[in-house]
């Protein structure tokens, strides 16, 4: 057994948190409503200049996969259909999944739409099992909303992420206590949640291809290699990992933009879609009764090149018609006079931060998983 999980050397108390994620959630929403795209090869997003927000599992064989640029994603899959975003839809049931979440306990952490953290140490219902807790919630998730949920279970945040992973999609994986040494040892180290591609190659450069290789290095010699996340690396290897599941997170900002079909450059369709945004980002902050203090643009030109400007005022941003003047001021400062292929706004300094609300966590022991 992992001697940093016993009573005697733990240095916090042992939890159990599930990790609960969606299925290619906007795809699956997309294939509920419409049932002649069920079995399809689908990618939500896209057209010819955008990218893919989410890719169901038909075309996630053919290598398509979210953030890809749509006309690699058509390459790859040329049958391949692509369905516009409909976020008011996606929100509507990610409010209906957090509720169910919020029947077992009110520690819950979203991450996203589609996934979140649940803290079920002591829950709502007395359930002993975080095993049965995570299963009770999937099939509820499926019965009210027609949609599968995969969940991972362990006893800090790290872990319960990674396994959500391993039995997708429509299954759930615990780690128990006894076997975590076992399961981080041979985990192969892309699978580890916080390693991207890049890490991940780099990590292949030195002979570090799964845990037990990573778990050979000291400390010393991650820091070096690795810089301030050499410790994070030392630690999750070892199934350390501090994270608390915070119900309250702070939002640092608030964003909206656009990817056009074609590129822009008029000053006329500018200015029509700097006043589109604004009333877009008026919208969303209004339903949350965010203010902020700095505005930033962003665009990203026809080459890819991505500029980013920003204006702070001692008062807060509060309207579409704040938010407009000020895009355009930050516009004509903008280093080229080129076609773009987004454009963007975000409010950042929030309000946020005057109302954050002390969470209390939980500091319970740990209860045995069942196997």
């Amino acid at each position: 057994m992992n001697p940093y999980l016993c009573d005697m050397d733990f240095p916090f108390p042992q939890r159990k948190i599930i990790h609960v994620d969606m299925d290619a959630f906007y795809a699956s929403v997309e294939q509920l409503d419409d049932p002649s795209l069920r079995g399809k090869a689908i990618a939500v997003g896209g057209g010819h200049r955008g990218v893919v927000a989410a890719a169901s599992y038909e075309a996630r064989k053919f290598g398509v996969r979210s953030a890809m640029p749509s006309k690699t994603a058509r390459e790859r899959c040329p049958h391949l259909i692509f369905v516009k975003p409909r976020f008011a839809r996606y929100k509507e049931i990610s409010s209906k999944i957090r509720s169910i979440f919020h029947e077992y306990t009110d520690l819950v952490e979203p991450l996203s739409l589609d996934e979140a953290y649940l803290d079920v140490t002591e829950n709502k219902k007395d359930i002993e099992s975080a095993n049965d807790i995570a299963r009770e919630i999937r099939k509820r998730i499926f019965e009210e909303t027609g949609l599968t949920a995969s969940a991972g279970i362990s006893v800090n945040k790290f872990l319960a992420k990674v396994a959500s992973d391993i039995n997708k999609p429509n299954g759930q994986k615990t780690i128990h206590p006894t076997k975590i040494d076992e399961f981080l040892e041979n985990l192969p180290i892309e699978k580890f949640y916080g390693v991207g591609k890049v890490t991940a190659n780099r990590m292949h450069t030195l002979h570090i291809f799964k845990g037990s290789d990573l778990k050979a290095k000291s400390l010393d010699e991650l820091e070096k290699l690795f810089g301030k996340s050499g410790r994070y690396y030392y630690n999750v290897v070892r199934g350390i990992h501090n994270g608390e599941v915070k119900p309250n997170r702070i939002q640092k900002s608030v964003a909206v933009e656009r990817t056009f079909w074609d590129d822009i450059k008029e000053d006329e369709e500018i200015d029509q879609k700097l006043k589109s945004l604004s009333l877009e980002l008026e919208e969303r902050l209004g339903k949350k009764e965010i203010k902020g203090k700095t505005l930033t643009l962003k665009i990203k030109y026809q080459d890819f090149t991505l500029y980013t400007r920003s204006k702070t005022q001692e008062s807060y941003f509060e309207n579409a018609e704040k938010f407009y003047n000020t895009a355009k001021q930050l516009w004509e400062l903008r280093p080229f006079d080129k076609a773009i292929r987004l454009l963007g706004l975000s409010l950042s300094n929030l309000n946020t931060e005057e109302k954050k609300q002390v969470s209390v966590q939980l500091k319970i022991p740990f209860a045995e998983f069942d196997d």
